[in-house]
């Protein structure tokens, strides 16, 4: 029996096909080539781009590894990850890597939640009994990553900042409610499409205590161990009392934007102090770690090249362009500004392209609605195809099953969710 093509080789094929027909109508056929070139190009130089994030995170996430970091933290949260995920082994260090990355989703911490984010799709490749093919879990993992778990869209209230709205920050609390809105949808459209004969490999698993580790050393003294976790926190709290001492005056976006400035290098320091103190040899299992995340992007370039081809294609040909003139009478009736429907277009397609139409937004009139509102629906939604392409593409997954239908309803919700409240937000 011939097996039925994934959802997203017909949603690739469709918009390569639409782009050229047209491009035939409008003459745009000229930049429909050039973009198809430039195109491959900007997936090949992002992909490079990512080599050092993913061998750096990679690095950093076998230290948390190596020092049992990983499976202390998925007990915290296993009850309810377990309901989520009942088909993974208690103790699978994939738990403990899907944790991480919705934790760096959460704070916006999206060069460093993409490799811990592989990395747990590789985890579930692991106990996948059908190689090529998505199983529930990784569905699912991939729709709530889609859905865009974040607390602090850093990005986008630096772009306000930077554009002199009012009040940047003021746009957590309704990105927040719109993330969560279309996070519940994720997972509620994935448990419903989901292919109940679809049974995981649940093969014996014995988890890593940690301790000794990978790289780890039989004796280091503890009373040196502990000066210098001290001396090393006491210069962090001298530090930040300094800084907010020099302030003239701490304003909530003050903090913000000092919170994102330390946030990086404190979790990697935390990272490599708490794989010191397990006596792991960080330098030795980071670089270890480095090549895995070498060899992981060097794989997805295919998968990138495929997906920001269509892309460039559809945006250049014109075909964007038309379907946003086809919906707008339906976002003039629920209440969407013109100029902000590319935006709600884009998101799903494009991450650096949807950012850019933000930021010209908010640059344009950083206080009106429609830049409100761009900002809110950037914050708390993520590019599904981007996601799709790179996670299964990692693990060679051509066969995605119900992910993208899962992960439309949830940028749909989302986008949905963000107009409702702008509105309330803003008092329209």
């Amino acid at each position: 029996m011939k097996e039925k093509a994934s959802p997203i080789n017909n949603i690739w094929l469709g918009m390569i096909l639409i782009s050229v027909a047209v491009a035939a109508f409008t003459g745009n056929m000229e930049e429909v080539t050039r973009s198809s070139f430039d195109s491959a190009k900007s997936a090949v130089t992002l992909a490079l781009g990512l080599i050092g994030a993913m061998a750096l995170w990679l690095g950093l996430m076998k230290i948390l590894e190596a020092a049992g970091a990983l499976n202390f933290i998925s007990k915290l949260i296993y009850p309810v990850m377990k309901r989520l995920f009942p088909n993974i082994p208690e103790g699978h260090p994939a738990l403990s890597a899907m944790i991480m990355n919705i934790s760096a989703n959460m704070l916006g911490l999206g060069n460093a939640a993409t490799p811990i984010g592989i990395k747990a799709m590789k985890e579930l490749d692991e106990i996948n009994p059908k190689k090529g093919t998505a199983t529930d879990s990784m569905v699912l993992f991939l729709a709530i990553n889609t859905s865009s778990v974040t607390i602090l869209p850093l990005g986008v209230i630096t772009v306000r900042a930077v554009a002199g709205a009012s009040a940047p920050a003021s746009i957590i609390i309704p990105a927040i409610l719109a993330t969560v809105f279309s996070t519940t949808v994720a997972i509620i459209a994935s448990k419903f499409f989901s292919d109940r004969s679809n049974v995981e490999n649940v093969k014996t698993f014995k988890p890593d205590e940690g301790g000794e580790g990978a790289g780890g050393q039989k004796e280091r003294s503890s009373f040196f161990k502990l000066t210098v976790f001290f001396i090393f926190s006491a210069l962090i709290i001298s530090s930040i009392a300094i800084n907010f001492a020099n302030a003239e005056i701490i304003t909530f976006d003050f903090f913000f934007k000092a919170f994102s400035n330390w946030l990086i290098p404190l979790l990697i320091a935390f990272f490599l102090l708490a794989g010191y103190m397990k006596n792991v040899k960080v330098y030795e299992v980071l670089t270890e770690g480095a090549k895995e995340g070498f060899n992981t992007t060097v794989r997805i370039i295919p998968f990138m090249v495929a997906i920001f081809v269509a892309i460039g294609m559809f945006r250049s040909s014109g075909a964007l362009e038309l379907f946003t003139s086809v919906l707008r009478p339906f976002t003039d009736l629920v209440g969407m500004p013109a100029d902000v429907l590319p935006l709600a277009i884009i998101r799903p397609l494009s991450g650096s392209g949807s950012f850019g139409i933000m930021s010209e937004i908010v640059a344009n009139d950083p206080n009106s609605f429609s830049s409100y509102l761009a900002s809110i629906m950037q914050g708390s939604t993520e590019t599904t195809f981007y996601v799709v392409a790179v996670y299964f593409g990692a693990v060679g997954v051509i066969r995605t099953r119900h992910v993208i239908k899962a992960a439309l309803l949830a940028d749909l919700a989302g986008i949905a969710a963000s107009v409702v409240l702008a509105r309330i937000f803003f008092g329209l």
